[in-house]
């Protein structure tokens, strides 16, 4: 019924977004699943990592993606949240080495312009282009698992050209 499967993630330590997507020739994307990994504030970094990695994982057994596609890290001000983030993508990369499935990363502007066609898009636009230009209707309610959505959803639509251009 559906040619590709991938899982989208949007690493955090906090929250990280999580949604596998569906797609078919016909051009319908359907998601299949979604969720925002919580972790408890105040509780050492490790322990948070690690109930991303056990989350993550089960995930990943659950739904056996083809790809997992993952937003990248962009350096900002703030160098203690970039570092936070950049160890949430560490577990996502682990967990998706040790199930033997491959990862992309998309920029957050990638992303955003392979959603809505803009590249400076405003969360709330993302939600409405997903809903509006995309057709998906059972977007789950958690901005983290909407850029999760919007994750998969790029590398949906720009894995065919970066295959082509190999």
């Amino acid at each position: 019924m559906f040619d590709r499967l991938v899982m989208g993630v949007d690493p955090g330590v906090a929250a990280t977004g999580v949604a596998t997507v569906a797609w078919s020739r016909a051009g319908r994307s359907v998601v299949l699943g979604s969720q925002t990994i919580r972790t408890p504030a105040g509780s050492p970094d490790g322990d948070r990592l690690y109930a991303v990695y056990r989350t993550l994982r089960r995930a990943l057994a659950d739904t056996h993606p083809e790809t997992v596609a993952v937003e990248r890290l962009m350096w900002g001000r703030n160098v203690g949240s970039a570092m936070a983030v950049a160890r949430a993508s560490g577990v996502v990369l682990l967990a998706a080495a040790e199930a033997g499935i491959p990862v992309r990363e998309y920029a957050p502007l990638e992303v955003k312009l392979a959603v809505t066609g803009n590249g400076n898009a405003a969360k709330d636009e993302v939600r409405l282009a997903l809903r509006r230009l995309h057709a998906i209707a059972d977007l789950p309610p958690e901005p983290d698992a909407i850029d999760a959505v919007a994750v998969a959803l790029c590398h949906i639509h720009r894995s065919p050209l970066r295959e082509a251009a190999r």
